[in-house]
């Protein structure tokens, strides 16, 4: 069993910054693929980034490529989300996500690839 414990949303107007984080427990942090999804309201939850045990590979969805990057610090037990210029349309619940049965990283963007969920945070971005 994984506990995955996701923080950091709140409100910031378009063109700012946020910093997600996440942790992970229940087994060794290093083995545990590890992602960020969203929802908005009236949506159904999408892949956002996507990081592999080592860190080395991770994968994007097109709509946030070159704004936001995933990476984790495995000393920490803790996986990062950093949101720059972000836009109204980023606005959703954001959930960290963790599964050990796979490496993780790029082509692993589907929510039943993953098990393990943190609660949400909200993100709320003004015009």
């Amino acid at each position: 069993q994984v506990q995955v414990v996701d923080a950091g949303g709140g409100l910031v107007q378009a063109g700012g910054s946020l910093r997600l984080s996440c942790a992970a427990s229940g087994r060794t942090f290093s083995s545990i693929a590890m992602a960020w999804f969203r929802q908005a309201p009236g949506k159904e939850r999408e892949f956002v980034a996507a990081i592999s045990w080592s860190g080395i590979s991770t994968d994007y969805a097109d709509s946030v490529e070159g704004r936001f990057t995933i990476s984790r610090d495995n000393a920490k037990s803790t996986v990062y989300l950093q949101m720059n210029n972000l836009k109204p349309e980023d606005t959703a619940v954001y959930y960290c996500a963790a599964d050990w049965t796979h490496y993780g990283g790029h082509g692993r963007t589907s929510v039943n690839e993953y098990r393990y969920w943190g609660q949400g945070t909200q993100v709320t971005v003004s015009s």
